[in-house]
């Protein structure tokens, strides 16, 4: 490198002007792809995490499966591997922000600072030393051509003073272009070491990182493997129940369990008492204002009534007396019934009865309570409480008799 001040003075001047003018703003554009960084990895992060709880979902779907339950417990594994890395990932990164983007942010605006004026001054205390040592030198130039004349021994001792001030402010100036080159050129390899050292520590990080991240998924890595190595292995709990199959054993089938359930309640009936009705009264059915008679508190009065008023008709024969009795008699010893005219559904209350329009009910509770019946669907053999104004009487037609007149 060139010796020369004024090489050397340049070379300061460029130092300095790089530091502001390159890598101050450098850092700054540094910093913001660093919060980007930032970002992206803590949506990278997000993704994993959903994208590992959904392995894990299928997991436990598998887990349950006689065949699969073995994979299914690999792949939760996996899943809670993947999480512990995630969260590893996400420590690293915030001594990723505080070690380098926090410690930027804080130093660039000052560092412009700093470096701008540190600046300033060199260039103000180089000028003031040129312009000593100009003026110094104009005056030996002065001097010398004075003493070309008659009394040039008059200005000999001036000049030996001329030259040992320029001689002197020359070393002065030398010295301080040096010191200030020095300066400059160790301020800007501070700022790089900072750098260099700042990323040395998160590289660090990030080592340490991967040699955990590294252990907690090589630890169970070949145990996964080894899970899935054969799709063809059956456990041997599964391969004795398939094989029990193939073998043929004579046995009498066990009843139905809606056949078991009906004979309990036919056996329970009489011992057993309803449940309570609901406390809330009974809706009315939409379409209970399209008949025109209204639906009796007791559907079976109705029965009865249309009943002895046919038996008084038919009084005259005593062929139709007696069927008319025998009716009576049939129709007593059965429960009344009624005929559905809208559907109903229980929902989720266990104590109601779902039906459609056009279902029979045998009425177990002829009386209402706040607008409900209790009964049993006769295609089911269900029993629960239901809304009176949802059916009507239902009378069972009878066989015209021999005079030509009906029961009903």
């Amino acid at each position: 490198m060139s010796r020369d001040p004024e090489d050397v003075n340049k070379l300061t001047e460029s130092t300095y002007k790089n530091v502001v003018e390159n890598f101050n703003p450098a850092l700054r554009n540094l910093i913001n792809l660093g919060k980007s960084y930032e970002k992206s990895v803590t949506a990278m992060s997000l993704a994993g995490k959903a994208y590992f709880d959904a392995v894990a979902k299928i997991g436990e779907n598998a887990a349950v499966s006689p065949v699969s339950r073995e994979l299914g417990v690999v792949l939760m594994e996996i899943s809670e591997a993947q999480r512990k890395v995630q969260v590893e990932m996400e420590e690293t990164f915030k001594k990723f922000h505080r070690d380098i983007i926090a410690e930027l942010e804080k130093k660039t605006d000052l560092d412009v600072k700093y470096m701008t004026a540190t600046f300033k001054r060199y260039q103000s205390e180089h000028k003031l030393k040129q312009d000593s040592l100009d003026r110094s030198q104009s005056d030996l130039k002065k001097l010398r051509r004075k003493s070309q004349g008659k009394h040039s021994s008059k200005y000999e001792v001036k000049e030996n003073e001329a030259v040992q001030v320029i001689t002197t402010r020359q070393t002065d100036m030398q010295k301080f272009i040096a010191d200030g080159c020095q300066e400059a050129l160790l301020e800007e390899k501070r700022r790089f070491c900072f750098l260099v050292d700042k990323h040395c520590t998160f590289t660090t990080h990030l080592s340490t990182f991967h040699d955990k991240a590294r252990e907690m998924l090589q630890e169970k890595l070949v145990t996964w493997q080894d899970k899935c190595s054969d799709a063809t292995k059956v456990p041997d709990t599964v391969m004795t129940m398939i094989e029990g199959l193939r073998t043929p054993i004579s046995m009498t089938p066990d009843a139905s369990p809606l056949m078991e359930r009906l004979a309990r309640t036919q056996s329970n009936s009489d011992t057993v008492g309803p449940p309570p009705a609901p406390t809330l009264k009974a809706q009315i059915s939409p379409l209970a204002n399209m008949f025109n008679q209204e639906i009796p508190k007791s559907p079976v009065s109705a029965d009865y009534n249309t009943e002895s008023a046919d038996q008084d008709s038919l009084g005259s024969s005593s062929l139709s007396r007696s069927t008319s009795m025998s009716s009576d008699v049939n129709s007593m010893a059965r429960k009344p019934r009624v005929l559905t005219i809208f559907p109903h559904t229980a929902g989720n209350n266990d104590t109601l009865l779902s039906f459609d329009d056009g279902d029979l009910i045998t009425l177990l509770i002829q009386e209402e309570k706040d607008g409900w019946l209790y009964g049993e669907l006769e295609k089911t053999g269900q029993r629960g409480w239901f809304p009176s104004s949802y059916c009507r009487p239902y009378a069972e037609p009878l066989l015209t008799n021999s005079t030509g007149w009906s029961d009903c």
